[in-house]
């Protein structure tokens, strides 16, 4: 996202008393030394939708004055800073946050914050639901080198409504610092708490600006299931589950620099496409196969994206493995899959700005709330699900009985998705089936995995084959010596798969399936 700065907040949040002070911090932690900073004057005005939808799945945007307003221009003709938080999954002690920030006049929500929210907010409108004004009292830990690595910041919260002070609250807010150790949050907070804070619930200004209304869940929870879950229960926590994840990496996904982020949003996409086609007999047709046309374009625009990690970090960890790599040749390749790469990200990109992707993300919180099942649906679970599995898993087995000794690449590819499928279809039923449906899926995901690698060499052959041997000469002969690697993979992948499916021969493994 250009112009906008991205970092992961870690902070402990502690409440203080009406005559609480600030300990001295000085000598907290051995060797960092205790600065006072400038107090700040800040205020904050939070953006949501009507039902809090962005506090509710624990984010939160805000316009925010005050801070450094004589830096980048801030503080001229109404420019001021936004943030986006967004919660992260790399927790440590405390609360920890996802942040990315903006330098921007506040009269409209810039549209790189308004797209980190918009798989949340869809066809609602935000509009500013909160206004703090906040005197920032600063002491900065910093190390013998002059580097901060705590701030702990004394904040007065004042809650406004028309300008008038409601409710006014304090604060004190432990941050680390870059890449700064856990442990020394850890110390600090002890100190804090050692002369009055109190540690409570890790929620932000907002959560508790806002009150109960922003604690209530999101729209769709994945459910816990039992032994007597419904087929429409286990419909319903499987597009759940699926929804859920495509919502946690869509902000990822636009901001960029993680792989990961792609690489999720497609499974949600794909597990998403399997489980409504496991689950087709009792769901309504038309539902079902208008989701499941637009998780095939959605999984096909993630796939682009995907396919260009997978092959540039294959082909970076392969290249520097080869004794006599050409370090001119491996750049020039990686620069053409690159631009690739960019091109696939932009279109991307714009699919998830279009009102096609927000109608799916609409329809998948629906029927996860509501799935749209037939009639016997409502019959307990426990009864039916191994029959629907085993439907996925025959189809597997009869392909691969079909093989012949030697069979080509296309048809272990199609293996590999049937494996894929008949997976997928085990994990959704595992909730109510437990144990036997986890232990079978682990061991088809085993022979998926070694046709995923046999997938990737033949993938990457192709792209070298049309892409590295008509380049220049250096580039060229890297590709050749790449191909071989390919290759070579490839043999070992078709040695090993039939390993891994040999494990399925188990009949106690499938025992539930009859």
């Amino acid at each position: 996202m250009g112009g906008a700065s991205s970092a992961v907040e870690r902070e402990v949040k502690l409440q203080g008393w009406a005559g609480f002070e600030l300990p001295n911090l000085a000598d907290a932690v051995d060797g960092l030394v205790a600065v006072p900073v400038a107090t700040q004057q800040l205020e904050a005005t939070y953006y949501d939708t009507r039902d809090l939808r962005l506090a509710r799945a624990g984010i939160s945007m805000r316009f925010r004055t005050g801070e450094g307003e004589k830096q980048a221009g801030r503080g001229a003709k109404g420019v001021g800073r936004w943030t986006v938080k967004l919660p992260d999954q790399g927790a440590g002690e405390g609360l920890a946050r996802r942040e990315i920030s903006i330098d921007a006049p506040g009269r409209v929500i810039p549209e790189e914050m308004a797209s980190l929210v918009r798989a949340h907010v869809r066809s609602a409108l935000l509009a500013p639901v909160a206004t703090l004004q906040t005197q920032r009292r600063r002491v900065e830990l910093r190390n013998g080198a002059g580097r901060a690595l705590v701030e702990v910041a004394d904040d007065e919260v004042s809650v406004l409504e028309n300008r008038r002070v409601a409710v006014r609250f304090r604060e004190i807010e432990a941050e680390l610092r870059g890449d700064a150790p856990e442990e020394l949050l850890e110390a600090v907070t002890a100190r804090l708490e050692a002369a009055g804070a109190r540690r409570g619930e890790q929620t932000s200004k907002v959560v508790r600006a806002l009150g109960p209304r922003s604690l209530d869940p999101p729209d769709v929870v994945v459910p816990d299931l039992g032994k007597d879950a419904t087929l429409a229960d286990v419909v319903g926590a499987a597009v759940a589950s699926g929804f859920t994840r495509l919502l946690r990496h869509d902000p990822g996904v636009r901001i960029g620099g993680d792989d990961e982020d792609v690489h999720q949003a497609r499974v949600a996409a794909r597990r998403l496409r399997s489980d409504l086609r496991t689950f087709r007999d009792v769901l309504e047709p038309d539902a079902n196969a208008a989701i499941r046309g637009e998780l095939q374009w959605l999984g096909a625009e993630l796939g682009h994206v995907r396919d260009g990690d997978v092959l540039a970090e294959r082909l970076r960890t392969q290249a520097a493995e080869l004794p006599s790599a050409d370090p001119v040749a491996i750049a020039g390749l990686l620069r053409r899959l690159e631009a690739e790469r960019r091109s696939a990200r932009a279109t991307l990109l714009a699919a998830l700005d279009t009102d096609r992707y927000l109608r799916l993300i609409d329809s998948l919180a629906d029927a996860a709330a509501r799935p749209p099942v037939v009639e016997f649906a409502g019959e307990n679970a426990m009864d039916s699900l191994p029959g629907l599995v085993r439907g996925p898993w025959k189809h597997l087995r009869k392909a691969v009985e079909a093989l012949g000794d030697e069979p080509e690449d296309e048809a272990l590819h199609d293996i590999r998705i049937r494996a894929k499928r008949a997976r997928y279809a085990a994990e959704a039923a595992a909730p109510v089936l437990g144990k036997p449906a986890l232990r079978f899926a682990k061991a088809v995901a085993g022979v998926q995995g070694a046709l995923g690698e046999l997938q990737d060499a033949v993938v990457t052959e192709a792209w070298l084959r049309t892409v590295g041997i008509k380049g220049p000469a250096r580039q060229a002969l890297l590709a050749g010596e790449l191909i071989g690697v390919q290759r070579m993979a490839m043999v070992e992948a078709r040695s090993s798969w039939r390993g891994a499916w040999e494990q399925l021969s188990d009949k106690k493994l499938r025992s539930w399936l009859a």
